[in-house]
């Protein structure tokens, strides 16, 4: 078996830091990286992609809402779907000539915080977002929730995609993470984190709170870059996966 580990990154903003990107980078294979909306600026942008070219980790555009004081996490309700797709277009174009100036070239697209929840809430979400990604970069992939909107809209739109679980946040019984403001959302052990991966490559299912399963396909787990145990949950992750006779790799 072979599986992709990526994580968000790129989030510093100006004087602030946000992560610790480089010990990140020394341990997954996919960057998911903010493109100066819900936090990053150019600067960090470029930074991050020249990084990730000389640790050999593959990079892709992390859109979200125009939020940086709530770090894209708010609901933005009420923008149309043309709204949404200059958002998520504009962002993915800007983040790809980033990375060409940082010498590297971005692979994926994948929404951030707020918008991933509303989009894989909402099928018409979900294809406004994939329609600014095919405009922007139609031969990104798309990384999305498996089984919700965000993989259905890129089969409808023909949009090559591949399909991620979590592995600090819980999965309410709808399938779609847990909100943040409930308890036990945020998984910050690392140990229970790899535990809460282990169980669902294992029955090969997303597993709700209430043990609720949906069987999927799991091409990458997911670490947010801003737990502030993310990278010591990356390491324990990285190698009970690499004990279990699993090969952790990039996913293209």
């Amino acid at each position: 078996m072979k599986i992709d580990l990526n994580a968000d990154v790129g989030e510093s903003f100006g004087a602030w830091t946000m992560g610790d990107d480089a010990a990140m980078f020394d341990i997954i294979t996919t960057a998911n990286v903010a493109c100066g909306f819900h936090a990053g600026d150019p600067q960090v942008m470029r930074r991050t992609a020249e990084l990730a070219r000389l640790k050999g980790v593959a990079i892709g555009a992390h859109p979200g809402f125009p939020d940086l004081a709530n770090f894209g996490r708010r609901r933005v309700p009420g923008l149309t779907t043309r709204e949404l797709e200059n958002l998520v277009a504009y962002q993915v174009g800007a983040f790809a000539a980033m990375a060409e100036l940082g010498g590297h070239r971005m692979t994926h697209v994948k929404t951030h915080g707020a918008l991933g929840n509303m989009c894989n809430e909402d099928e018409e979400l979900a294809l406004a977002v994939g329609r600014g990604i095919k405009a922007a970069a139609p031969s990104a992939l798309f990384l999305v929730m498996p089984g919700m909107p965000t993989e259905k809209a890129a089969e409808r739109l023909g949009l090559a995609y591949f399909r991620e679980i979590y592995a600090d946040r819980t999965y309410d019984d709808s399938f779609n993470l847990t909100d943040r403001s409930k308890p036990g959302a945020v998984i910050h052990d690392p140990r229970m984190a790899t535990d809460h991966v282990m169980r669902m490559l294992d029955a090969g299912a997303v597993i709700s709170v209430s043990g609720k399963t949906l069987s999927v396909g799991i091409d990458s787990i997911c670490l947010h870059g801003d737990n502030p145990n993310a990278v010591a949950a990356a390491r324990t992750l990285r190698a009970a996966l690499e004990a279990a006779g699993i090969t952790v790799a990039g996913y293209r």
